[in-house]
């Protein structure tokens, strides 16, 4: 799901930077105002955790890989602007010291993982759950769904994104890199960031380990 360098045109990448540039610096002060000091370290867990998951990297037919990401559950427990800042972080520590992901394209990486995934799947989250009590298992499903969508919005926009370059960035259209990145995030990588985000949930919500955070 991280678009390596070369695969997006220079405009493109200015594109998606000049759009990223806002959102973090509103991001960067949502967070200070409404973060209490208690949550400081669960946001610093939730970007290692989302960081170790995104490690997995498992190959799938079409010559890309897949992944877990983490990223609706940050925003389920702590905001999805929490969320957005967490992942931001992941994102930009693979792309430097890893070469997960390119330098260049490292707004449009965060375009689709630390914002449209955040955010898809937070308020996905919100719709699903919506009037649920604290203690209803509507609570966890939701929450399984909501990391589902999110991770696959993501991966759609991946693919549209990298099959809209078609010239000397992509040999291939939308019609390859679209059914090549959703595939596996539809018929496996989805489902087991369902699974996780839905396990986490109930196992926090189970004993009050935590308060989940609606703001």
């Amino acid at each position: 799901m991280h678009i390596p360098d070369g695969y997006l045109s220079p405009a493109t990448c200015g594109i998606f930077f000049a759009v990223m540039i806002p959102i973090w610096g509103l991001a960067a002060r949502i967070v200070k105002k409404t973060l209490k000091a208690r949550q400081v370290p669960l946001l610093a867990m939730g970007a290692a955790f989302s960081f170790v998951l995104m490690l997995f990297n498992i190959p799938f037919p079409g010559g890309s890989v897949g992944h877990p990401a983490g990223a609706v559950l940050i925003a389920i427990l702590l905001g999805p602007w929490a969320g957005c800042v967490a992942v931001t972080v992941t994102v930009l520590i693979q792309a430097f010291l890893f070469g997960d992901g390119g330098i260049t394209t490292l707004g449009a990486n965060c375009f689709n993982m630390a914002f449209a995934m955040v955010f898809t799947g937070y308020y996905s989250y919100k719709l699903l759950s919506f009037k649920a009590t604290t203690s209803s298992n509507r609570r966890i499903i939701a929450a399984g769904l909501a990391g589902y969508i999110g991770i696959n919005v993501s991966a759609f926009l991946t693919g549209l994104e990298i099959g809209l370059q078609k010239s000397f960035y992509s040999p291939y259209g939308i019609r390859v890199t679209v059914p090549v990145m959703c595939i596996g995030y539809l018929l496996f990588f989805g489902w087991i960031e369902a699974v996780i985000t839905a396990l986490i949930v109930k196992y926090l919500k189970k004993g009050d380990n935590l308060e989940i955070q609606n703001p």
